[in-house]
């Protein structure tokens, strides 16, 4: 076990000076070098930052639970992604570029105003205060505790809930370090650093999961139809009714979270504001989009091996107990050389502290340029303005830390539980964001209203619940209100339609412009288009469909 602690710290430590040694005398003096690396970021520092920030112990862990549970099936949440990247490279970046924005409220504010730039803004930075920086502490720290049995090196009668704030503040100090004083393109190349090492770990996960299974003579076909055989749904990537990504789902609820998460989350594509001209930035988005596409191998495959490997190995059954959230860490102490698992407690380190120190440099940017320079100090410095964002980073986490384990620990299904609360906040934003880009008429007070009547909306159907009592007064059926739509998703899609036709009806009627919307380009980059772009994209739809549709006849 020390062995394995020392090589963790190794690799978390070289990163880190791999990290200092790229950087070093980069500018950080103004908000753009602070905020937009300069607009200096290449596509492959782009693509790696994109997948990083989004790769966490979520997918990880998750991900790989939902495959032991379910099978192929929610590989939707990766491989939809490529298709949403690709919206993001053709049709929504080629804008955002052109609008020179460090953030989507800026957007919002070219577009409606500055009400609903400010309105936004405040809903980033409170659900990433609330939301995402828990989940991702969170899930990080518990993930981390069971594989390195860091619950040993603490004394004995050490409670849970102590252990994990430990652990939880050692990831935040560390990710805060990436954010507050390095900036974005200290983030970014740090994530293209921990790429390299999830990539391979990952990998060799799947790799040693496939060979665990594997007896002499077998062949990748003939192990596909033994699991086939132990668990005939294993395979379909459809999912079956019942499950959590059945097929309708795909056009519903998964569709839109999906989409919203890839072309209109600040804290994901702000990377992408970063390119160093339009086609950089393509680049760099559909280089992302081919390993979404992949990432079932690593983050899908090994919950289905282990799934599997439950009805073989009483050893392993018993590691993991029923509990699906214990599958892949039982699978990585089973199937990884000993040496290996130090290092692959850094790439998942590596991992969580993407996604931390990203969430937090994009928060620090929200408040900065959309509230603090607008409001609170209309005539500070750059400089003032950078410290802003840094003393924002450290407030955000701090509290992060301290909210993490009271609004995530002991509860069940964390991971739905997380997609449930990202629907309270992605849906109204991406039906103002849907109906901004493709409607010339519709002002910032439809937007307003589209805005609140979305969240609350949205709250009712996660929050809401009811009861069904027998004649005894007794409760025999409680649950939530999304559950009348038959999925939470089903939920979600129904509220977007209805919000995006509130909005047209007020954008056509009592709040229409006076004059139609028009962008202008602001030249803060280049805007020459990577000319093999749509050939590459269309390219990419194609696979996501005929992996579907392979995976659907297997």
């Amino acid at each position: 076990m020390a062995f394995t602690i020392a090589t963790f710290l190794f690799f978390t430590i070289l990163v880190a000076v791999l990290t200092w040694w790229t950087v070093r005398g980069s500018k950080r003096e103004t908000d753009t070098d602070f905020f937009l690396a300069g607009r200096s970021l290449t596509g492959a520092f782009i693509a790696g930052s994109l997948l990083l920030t989004n790769l966490s112990t979520e997918q990880l862990i998750g991900l790989n639970a939902g495959a032991f549970k379910e099978g192929m099936s929610v590989m939707a949440w990766e491989v939809i992604a490529g298709c949403s990247l690709v919206v993001l490279a053709l049709v929504f970046l080629p804008r955002y570029l052109k609008a020179g924005i460090a953030t989507i409220p800026q957007f919002f504010e070219d577009r409606y105003g500055g009400a609903v730039r400010t309105a936004t803004a405040i809903l980033f930075i409170v659900a990433y205060m609330l939301v995402l920086l828990p989940f991702t502490l969170y899930t990080g720290a518990t993930g981390l505790i069971g594989m390195l049995d860091l619950q040993s090196y603490f004394p004995g009668g050490t409670s849970d809930i102590a252990v994990i704030w430990t652990v939880i503040s050692f990831i935040a100090v560390v990710g805060g370090a990436y954010a507050i004083f390095g900036g974005l393109k200290a983030v970014a190349v740090s994530d293209t650093f921990n790429g390299v090492g999830l990539l391979v770990g990952g990998l060799l996960i799947a790799v040693f999961s496939w060979q665990a299974i594997m007896e002499p003579g077998d062949t990748v076909f003939s192990v596909v139809e033994k699991i086939k055989q132990q668990n005939p749904d294993a395979f379909q990537s459809l999912g079956k009714e019942g499950e959590d990504v059945h097929w309708p789902t795909l056009f519903t609820g998964v569709l839109l979270l999906n989409f919203f998460y890839w072309c209109s989350n600040q804290q994901i594509i702000q990377r992408s504001f970063a390119a160093k001209n339009l086609a950089e930035g393509q680049k760099g988005v559909l280089i992302a989009a081919f390993f979404k596409i992949l990432a079932p191998f690593a983050l899908v495959l090994p919950g289905i091996i282990a799934a599997y490997l439950v009805t073989q190995d009483p050893e392993f059954a018993a590691k993991v107990g029923g509990d699906a959230n214990k599958s892949y860490g039982a699978l990585v102490s089973k199937v990884l050389p000993a040496w290996l698992v130090g290092f692959f407690a850094a790439v998942v380190v590596g991992a969580i502290l993407s996604t931390f120190n990203s969430v937090l440099n994009s928060s620090a940017t929200l408040f900065s340029l959309d509230v603090y320079k607008r409001f609170l100090r209309p005539t500070a410095s750059m400089k003032e303005v950078v410290f802003s964002g840094q003393a924002c980073s450290l407030l955000v986490a701090l509290l992060a830390v301290v909210a993490a384990p009271l609004i995530f620990h002991g509860q069940e299904g964390v991971f739905g539980f997380f997609q449930k609360l990202n629907g309270v906040y992605f849906i109204p934003l991406l039906a103002i964001m849907m109906v901004g880009l493709f409607h010339k008429w519709a002002n910032g007070n439809s937007a307003l209203v589209t805005f609140f009547v979305g969240l609350a909306a949205m709250s009712i159907g996660t929050f809401a619940t009811w009861e069904v009592k027998d004649a005894n007064n007794n409760v025999i059926d409680p649950g939530w209100v999304v559950n009348w739509f038959g999925s939470a998703y089903h939920y979600m899609g129904l509220v977007f339609w209805i919000l995006v036709v509130l909005q047209l009806w007020l954008g056509n009627s009592v709040m229409r412009r006076s004059s139609p919307y028009e962008q202008h380009d602001v030249g803060a980059v280049d805007l020459t288009p990577w000319k093999p772009a749509p050939y590459v994209g269309a390219t990419l739809v194609l696979t996501v469909l005929g992996i579907y549709f392979y995976l659907a006849i297997l």
